[in-house]
């Protein structure tokens, strides 16, 4: 791995932790907009399963589809099978307008934010490992 794929894996991680930023900040107090708490999660956990894939010299599909990422991430590293992404899909971009917009209660939006951050720290563990056996 090459300096240059460090450097586009490390801005991954930096986009995707600026929207686990926002979840932090739209979470700070009372939770009032959960549909966009839960789209900034599924951002984030795209971005952290993307920047593996790109660790591991896979090129990237454009998808918002976590269940997919996590298989092509399994497919590498088995541990990612055991990571049960819910229904985060169901917040990404697509569902960001009206007539498909699902309001998630203040429980599911907490539970969302969990496996964002249990995706964060699982994944920049991997690609640490990664980066420091190159």
């Amino acid at each position: 791995m090459n300096d240059a794929t460090i450097e586009f894996i490390k801005q991954w991680l930096a986009k995707a932790n600026e929207d686990l930023f926002v979840v932090e900040r739209l979470t700070d107090h009372e939770i009032v907009a959960t549909s966009s708490v839960c789209f900034h999660c599924q951002q984030a956990a795209e971005k952290f399963l993307k920047a593996f894939l790109i660790a591991n010299g896979v090129e990237i599909k454009k998808t918002h589809n976590i269940e997919y990422l996590l298989s092509e991430c399994s497919d590498i590293d088995k541990d990612f099978a055991d990571i049960d992404p819910k229904e985060l899909s169901d917040f990404s971009v697509d569902a960001r307008y009206p007539e498909d917009m699902y309001i998630p209660n203040e429980d599911e939006t907490l539970e969302y934010k969990n496996l964002a951050f249990e995706i964060k720290n699982f994944v920049e563990e991997k690609i640490d490992k990664i980066i420091k056996s190159k």
